[in-house]
């Protein structure tokens, strides 16, 4: 079984990778420290598994990239942010279940 990782974002790829992606990008922000953030990244993994070729999966360490993690107004992780078509879909903060996230997803994906 291949296993499919989320791609590291930082400042500088941001808008490569999200803002001018063609398909809608799920952005998780975190940090290394974040009990709450550990807890969402599997979850995360396995979104970005189940939903391969129709959407991008990012994490983002707001630890180092500050400049994104300004610009879109994070001051709560773990954040979740759907993007599609180079704007936020969705926000989603906290530890929220898979089936959540499932949810936004699908409705970015439509």
């Amino acid at each position: 079984m291949k296993t499919f990782q989320a791609i590291e974002l930082t400042d500088a790829t941001f808008e490569a990778d999200v803002l001018s992606s063609d398909l809608p990008v799920l952005v998780d922000f975190w940090a290394p420290w974040c009990a709450p953030c550990r807890a969402v990244s599997p979850v995360i993994e396995e979104l970005a598994e189940d939903y391969e070729g129709r959407i991008k999966v990012g994490k983002l360490n707001i630890d180092e990239n500050s400049e994104t993690t300004r610009k879109y107004g994070i001051n709560s992780i773990p954040t979740v942010l759907l993007f599609r078509d180079g704007e936020v879909a969705e926000t989603l903060v906290g530890v929220q279940s898979k089936e959540q996230y499932q949810q936004a997803v699908d409705a970015a994906a439509q």
